[in-house]
């Protein structure tokens, strides 16, 4: 078990790490927190290690290249409307980057025919896009082809 003695002005004044997480997409840099005692690498970011429980971390910058294991198609009920409403064709699945964790996420460029014809070929390449919601940025992938 890690035992170390926090200072109270840190533990009670944790960073911002939402807004650097979100102004680094506008940016078109993916930040990630990285554990200085045993090097896991938490993406999204988070304050503390999920791995170790230490309660150190680092920025680090992401390449947001990586792997799609797996997808599935989009359903009624899961369906994200705002990028049908842009005619966007996707689907949905489990990405691999390429600094270690893995997230759920949105892959563009999918449809029927192409998820055909890479289920077969999975693991394949992606690589990130950085995609204007008016509001926000937010990190989708596609194939890197």
């Amino acid at each position: 078990m890690v035992s170390q003695k926090i200072k109270t002005e840190e533990f009670w004044n944790p960073e911002h790490v939402v807004e650097k997480f979100w102004n680094g997409l506008k940016e078109g840099v993916i930040y990630a927190k990285k554990c200085s005692n045993c090097g896991a690498v938490e993406f999204p970011p988070h304050l503390a290690c999920n791995t170790c429980g230490y309660p150190e971390t680092e920025w680090i910058q992401l390449t947001g290249k990586g792997k799609l294991k797996s997808f599935v198609f989009t359903g009624v009920l899961n369906a994200r409307l705002e990028l049908e409403d842009r005619g966007l064709k996707y689907v949905c699945g489990e990405v691999e980057l390429d600094e270690g964790p893995s997230l759920n996420a949105v892959i563009l460029g999918i449809n029927k025919k192409k998820g055909r014809e890479i289920e077969d070929k999975l693991p394949v390449r992606v690589r990130p896009v950085f995609y204007d919601m008016g509001e926000y940025t937010t990190l989708f992938f596609e194939l890197d082809e």
